[in-house]
């Protein structure tokens, strides 16, 4: 099975070109930075990413193209494909990119419009919104409320 699935930042606004003939089909060529878990030498303030080649056709491009822009947060899905060319000088090139399927924000647009996790939140003032921590019963089990168990869970039946 060949399935890629990312989530990172376009490093700058997609390339789209659009297929001749009668029936135009869009291209998107872009590059997503996508974050590692791991940071560089141990240091927990290098952060380290991989910049991944990425390609999409028809209404994905098109979707690239009108509402995507360098720092937009995406996840993607796709595929990975693998070729080679030789370029003027005679050298052999070796390519991999991802062929994206399926392209969707990975953030709201009024967290892009400020700043989309790029600026630190202890010199902005911003605080994120954190839900409030279930209260736990004294043996550190969670209360369930009474009749639950009757609302059809797929394991009571």
């Amino acid at each position: 099975m060949n399935k890629v699935i990312l989530m990172g930042r376009l490093t700058r606004d997609p390339e789209v070109r659009y297929s001749q003939g009668e029936q135009s089909t869009a291209f998107a060529r872009f590059t997503l930075a996508v974050d590692r878990r791991v940071r560089r030498d141990g240091d927990p303030n290098q952060q380290t990413a991989d910049f991944i080649s990425c390609v999409a056709f028809g209404r994905t491009a098109e979707f690239l193209e009108r509402y995507c822009h360098q720092g937009t947060k995406l996840v993607v899905e796709g595929r990975i494909q693998t070729g080679s060319y030789t370029n003027k000088d005679g050298v052999r090139i070796y390519t991999t990119d991802v062929m994206i399927e399926n392209a969707e924000f990975a953030e709201s647009k009024a967290v892009a419009n400020s700043g989309g996790g790029y600026q630190d939140a202890g010199n902005s003032g911003y605080q994120p919104s954190r839900p409030e921590p279930i209260s736990a019963a004294g043996d550190g089990f969670m209360n369930i409320p009474d009749g639950v168990e009757d609302e059809g869970l797929p394991f009571n039946e």
